[in-house]
């Protein structure tokens, strides 16, 4: 069985930000993770797009965003190119227009913390 992909759209070199402990969570729960940041580069090790167009993995299993609504909303075009199994709005992420765009997109939304659903609690450094 492949091992399942996770990007991580905000993910943020700040070991106290979400966008960062998600990316270890998810690497520490056994995902390739793929981090998206306009800087690019590596966070944490891991690989950083600097946009959802640079995303070659396939098949996605999860996209979890750490963007506010009004970033993710613009974004969601380009998520559901992705065809990911799940799309995680995390606390702050949702907001009603970005939601109904999803839906008439078809994207498979979950509202919730990714990071607690991969079974680890979200202690921020420092």
């Amino acid at each position: 069985m492949a091992v399942p992909v996770a990007v991580i759209v905000g993910a943020s070199r700040d070991p106290s930000k979400y966008g960062n402990i998600s990316l270890r969570a998810h690497r520490d729960a056994g995902y390739r993770v793929i981090g998206v940041n306009p800087s690019g580069g590596k966070i944490e090790g891991l690989p950083v797009a600097r946009s959802l167009d640079e995303v070659r993995d396939r098949p996605i299993q999860r996209v979890s965003l750490y963007v506010p609504p009004e970033v993710g909303v613009g974004l969601l075009d380009q998520i559901a190119q992705l065809q990911p199994r799940e799309v995680w709005l995390n606390p702050g992420a949702a907001s009603r227009v970005l939601l109904v765009r999803a839906q008439e997109l078809g994207l498979p939304i979950v509202e919730g913390c990714s990071i607690v659903d991969v079974k680890l609690r979200p202690v921020r450094d420092g």
